[in-house]
């Protein structure tokens, strides 16, 4: 019996020390994925603020952001949020991240449904829209609507919680309607 005893005991302690690394381990990389989606993150809205050339180049803009990454790592993010280089007119190149929603969704963790949460109001002044959002929402709507309107958006202005829609000169006002709650 003693045996026994001190065989359960030892089984006892391994599975309480099993069982603590196992929720350690799952702490670790439930830190480290948001450490990855943090920086996913950052760097698309570096990508999308910024002309960055190259990787030496996002990898400063990154440290100014208080985030260390390597080239290897680095390359992985561009890759996963399939970035790509666009021939600028003056023949440099510029990293852009396409609007994606697999890797909105899946990489980023955003849903395009939130902008059926996120739009309050979109009014138009002439061709221009103003749309106007929750706060802190605009930059997310302004992203998305660059992505998906590039054939008849020239560019959109936000701010916290709203956005400046500048189309085409070809774009007529119910053309841009139609766009915008067709996001919705």
């Amino acid at each position: 019996m003693y045996k026994k005893y001190t065989v359960l005991l030892h089984i006892s302690s391994f599975h309480r020390t099993f069982v603590s690394t196992i929720r350690l381990e799952t702490h670790n990389i439930d830190s480290i994925m948001n450490v990855r989606m943090r920086r996913l993150r950052v760097i698309v809205n570096i990508l999308t603020a910024q002309i960055i050339n190259n990787q030496e180049q996002l990898i400063q803009s990154l440290k100014q952001q208080g985030i260390e990454v390597t080239q290897a790592t680095l390359s992985r993010d561009l890759r996963d949020l399939r970035a790509q280089k666009k021939v600028l007119p003056d023949g440099s190149f510029k990293y852009i991240v396409p609007a994606n929603p697999v890797v909105e969704k899946k990489v980023l963790g955003m849903d395009s449904d939130l902008m059926q949460l996120a739009i309050r109001s979109v009014d138009f002044c002439g061709n221009f829209a103003v749309v106007k959002t929750k706060p802190g929402y605009a930059n997310a709507v302004a992203y998305d609507i660059d992505g998906r309107g590039a054939s008849i958006i020239l560019g959109t202005i936000a701010g916290d919680d709203t956005i400046l829609i500048i189309p085409k000169e070809t774009t007529t006002r119910e053309q841009m309607y139609d766009f915008l709650y067709g996001l919705e």
